[in-house]
């Protein structure tokens, strides 16, 4: 039998060296005379060991990582192309058994169910690992069960907002017939320390095609754009090599397994504007116009891509879709806490020992993500705060670790989840100096339509370089605090309207940093 080994081709293997790791395991075979399939997988999620080199024994993978050019030929003379077990083999660089590691072992893994264990690209072994059972299922009811069914699951918008999927979907369904919909996949994944979009486009991008595909059905749309970051150039290989074997199989197409729906899905490439990320600039941009920002109403569900009834849902909220189909809206909705439903891509980063992909139930305290599964910070200082939900995300302190990972637990502490990217700082962070990145960031990504935005972020940042030279400090501080609520209040998108959570928490959570007395300590943990 051939012996398969999985080196992965997801963007973060590739940038510390995974396609030349592949290459010299290929040459190092030939020269062995060994038979070997090298299979490029999605990756696992554990970012610290890429590249992880896999060899599969009857069924069971077993991992070596981080594996570099100048590591393979101590493979080879360890055994790895030899018949014995690779559990023998005794190296470094051996993690055991791949499922069983403590990482991999303490996840739920929903949407990331097959990530890393196919291959991306083949068809066959995405219906192999239980793909398309969704589809099967949405092809035999009618297209209104297929909402309640999403409504029953929970499901919430996993871009951020966390607005309940299945009333999108039923708002869009309700619009006459007649109309030409669309669905809109929200691929312009641009927040720091996210990376999970790409991921499971990389990794597993019949995940989506099916999930969208469903929607169509769903709501009755005929056509689908996947609005793909123009940073994500690998997943933009994968999900057009995967969107050509759906359609020569059926999966897309005029009649859809013979049936009489149709969907045709096609990807569209961003042009890099952060603000194209907020759905309305993002429909925009996708008709060929500048990224601004849309009033509301009409909502886009009413009049959205050419003002047509179109939905919009992020990445991996239509990859929860096929799971909610085949296994059913309770087997997905029993995860969770209150109104936070089924599982979170979770993404760890920042300065963190293990950071990566950790899908779990809604409910994990920050502190367990952080101390437990992160291993706390790179460094070995001690953890001054972290970013939860991207760059307009608010700093919690640790007296806030307690808070669970779930939207309205974040919400009462005056935070985000966003889309789960987890960002961690160390003591010798500044969070002056993080405020005021703050109001740069926004001011530069702005698409200058409303004025709290435009005008606020840069009045913010002149304000904060005040505040840091010890100028007035009293007095500019409340000067930042009612530009804050100007913004939160006054601007037409999340991008004006988030900003101030990072500066206000800072502002609140460490004060020093602003030449303010600290808190005492009962008042930090209140």
């Amino acid at each position: 039998m051939m012996l398969r080994i999985f080196v992965p081709r997801d963007a973060a293997a590739v940038a510390v060296g995974a396609d030349e790791v592949a290459a010299a395991l290929a040459a190092a075979a030939k020269k062995a005379g060994a038979q070997v399939q090298i299979v490029r997988n999605g990756s696992r999620g554990m970012l610290w060991l890429e590249p992880l080199v896999e060899i599969e024994r009857e069924g069971t993978r077993f991992g070596f990582g981080p594996v570099a050019v100048s590591d393979v030929d101590s493979l080879v003379k360890a055994g790895i192309f030899q018949g014995r077990p690779v559990a023998d083999i005794k190296h470094p660089l051996a993690i055991g058994v791949v499922d069983e590691h403590p990482y991999m072992t303490r996840q739920t893994r929903l949407t990331f169910a097959r990530c890393g264990i196919t291959d991306p690209v083949s068809l066959d072994d995405y219906r192999a690992h239980d793909g398309y059972k969704g589809l099967e299922r949405a092809l035999a009811i009618k297209p209104i069960e297929i909402v309640d069914e999403v409504a029953k699951s929970g499901l919430r918008g996993r871009g951020g907002a966390g607005f309940p999927t299945g009333i999108k979907w039923k708002t869009v369904h309700d619009t006459p017939m007649g109309q030409q919909k669309y669905i809109v996949c929200n691929a312009d994944e641009g927040d720091s320390g996210t990376f999970a979009d790409r991921m499971i486009m990389e990794g597993d991008p019949f995940l989506l095609i099916e999930g969208m595909t469903i929607a169509g059905i769903a709501v009755g749309a005929t056509r689908g754009y996947i609005y793909l970051r123009s940073e994500y150039p690998h997943a933009e290989k994968a999900l057009n090599a995967a969107i050509a074997a759906a359609k020569k199989a059926g999966f897309l197409g005029p009649k859809i397994r013979g049936t009489d729906h149709a969907f045709e899905l096609e990807v569209r490439m961003g042009a890099g504007a952060y603000v194209c990320g907020e759905e309305t600039s993002l429909l925009e941009s996708l008709e060929g116009k500048r990224g601004l920002v849309r009033a509301k109403p009409p909502l886009p569900a009413h009049k959205g891509l050419f003002a047509q009834p179109t939905v919009i849902n992020n990445v991996l909220s239509l990859c929860a879709v096929p799971y909610i189909m085949a296994e059913g809206a309770k087997a997905y909705a029993d995860y969770g806490m209150g109104r936070s439903r089924g599982t979170m891509p979770i993404q760890l980063a920042g300065n963190l020992k293990f950071g990566g992909l950790f899908e779990t139930a809604f409910g994990i305290t920050l502190g367990e993500l952080v101390d437990d599964i992160g291993g706390g910070t790179l460094s070995g200082r001690p953890v001054k705060a972290v970013q939860v939900g991207g760059p307009l995300g608010a700093y919690f302190p640790r007296a806030l670790f307690d808070t669970p990972f779930e939207y309205e637990a974040f919400a009462a502490k005056d935070g985000l989840i966003g889309h789960a990217g987890v960002v961690v700082f160390d003591e010798t962070a500044n969070m002056a100096k993080m405020a005021r990145f703050a109001f740069d960031f926004c001011s530069i990504e702005s698409c200058g339509k409303c004025t709290p935005c435009r005008i606020g972020s840069t009045r913010g940042r002149e304000t904060m370089d005040k505040v840091m030279a010890g100028e007035d400090t009293a007095r500019n501080l409340a000067i930042i605090e009612d530009l804050c609520n100007t913004m939160k209040f006054g601007s037409l998108c999340a991008l004006g309207g988030f900003t101030p959570y990072p500066v206000m928490s800072a502002l609140t959570h460490f004060p020093e940093d602003f030449g303010r007395p600290a808190p005492k300590l009962a008042e930090a943990a209140e």
